[in-house]
């Protein structure tokens, strides 16, 4: 599973050709969570509360990268990095 991203400890990681719906991989301190790229949210499992709130602020903040990533893995095509919360202004 790629690694799309790193920033404060945090891993987010994307597989090729997932179901639905859009989302990624957050992988901190041993919890790992699948977070909506539409809203950003936790659909399963379970990050602590601070590193949640600053993975869902960098999804709203990324989205369209996101979903273009989406989009390659679906076609099993690279992925692209994108810059972690700690690069965003």
């Amino acid at each position: 599973m790629p690694i799309i991203s790193v920033f404060f400890g945090i891993i987010i990681r994307m597989y090729h050709d997932d179901h639905p719906p859009p989302h990624f991989h957050a992988f901190y301190q041993g919890f790992e969570a699948f977070v909506g790229i539409a809203d950003g949210e936790i659909i399963a499992g379970t990050l602590p509360n601070k590193a949640a709130r600053i993975v869902r602020q960098w999804a709203l903040d990324h989205q369209a990268e996101l979903m273009a990533n989406w989009s390659r893995g679906e076609a099993l095509e690279p992925m692209e990095l994108i810059p972690g919360a700690d690069q965003d202004d």
